[in-house]
């Protein structure tokens, strides 16, 4: 019971860390292209992994872990990040809200396959509940998006829930930090040499919120936030603590309704009202 406490816990603190995550993407794209963010944040965020792995004299990861660890950075390094800031360009945040109530599910799934767990058939109707309660609140307050915006979040969303599971998996044995420091530093000769080849070619013209928004997702998107989320989902069961990112979005609007002092519609109320339910039994039948 403290095992799966703890997870949860530490899954929670993970999803608030992501909850800035896609607000602060869309500010950033506005001076930076895409390929720069997703590389520059993932070699900030690998500098700081390899100070902390090697400061901690950290064991590396046996030759068996060096594929899982390819596929965590793939998914939650490079794909997830890189295909999510091309489809900002393409798309709000608030309709990317539409696909981010998928990832929960698509974490299940992947947590059938890589993790070998068999939630009750009630915990997948509680989810599917709960991300139809997520997408149609988005799709009630945004736009009609792009076909290339969209099919870019899908595919964002397959490789996040891969990653996610797949980094699960390793946290039971290598820690949740250390599984991301080691995939981030797997693939830091790939991003540095991406984030060289499209840097800025004129650094006047990026505003102060750009780089706040980059200092975020390289130190708490890409870093900090999946400390707490990996050994959340390792301690809770993928499958059950990956449902409370469906409280993602609506921690993302109540961040934006206290910072940018944006309203709070009734609709957001009832949805996370639902929502919390959903978490709930999602957590009982896990």
């Amino acid at each position: 019971m403290e095992r799966t406490t703890a997870g949860w816990g530490n899954g929670l603190l993970g999803v608030i860390i992501f909850s800035g995550s896609l607000p602060a993407t869309r500010v950033a794209v506005a001076d930076l292209s895409p390929l720069f963010l997703t590389s520059a944040r993932a070699v900030i965020a690998a500098l700081l992994g390899a100070t902390f792995l090697f400061a901690l004299r950290q064991a590396r990861p046996a030759r068996s872990d060096m594929v899982p660890l390819a596929v965590v950075a793939l998914g939650v390094v490079i794909g997830f990040p890189l295909l999510t800031a091309l489809a900002l360009q393409h798309i709000s945040a608030a309709h990317s809200i539409v696909f981010i109530g998928l990832l929960p599910l698509a974490t299940a799934i992947f947590g059938v396959f890589r993790g070998g767990e068999r939630p009750r058939l009630e915990f997948w109707l509680f989810s599917t509940l709960g991300a139809a309660t997520v997408a149609g609140f988005a799709l009630s307050g945004s736009d009609s998006g792009s076909v290339v915006g969209d099919l870019l979040m899908v595919a964002g969303i397959l490789l996040c829930g891969l990653g996610y599971a797949e980094g699960a998996t390793l946290s039971r044995r290598l820690g949740g930090w250390q599984v991301i420091s080691w995939a981030l530093l797997l693939s830091l000769p790939m991003m540095a040499m991406m984030a060289l080849f499209s840097m800025p070619v004129s650094w006047i013209d990026i505003g102060a919120p750009a780089w706040l928004s980059l200092a975020y997702v390289s130190i708490f998107s890409m870093l900090v936030g999946f400390i707490f989320w990996y050994r959340g989902l390792a301690l809770g069961g993928i499958a059950g603590v990956g449902q409370l990112q469906l409280l993602q979005p609506f921690f993302g609007l109540m961040l934006a309704a206290l910072l940018l002092h944006e309203p709070i519609a009734w609709t957001m109320i009832a949805s996370t009202a639902v929502v919390v339910v959903c978490v709930a039994g999602a957590k009982r039948f896990a």
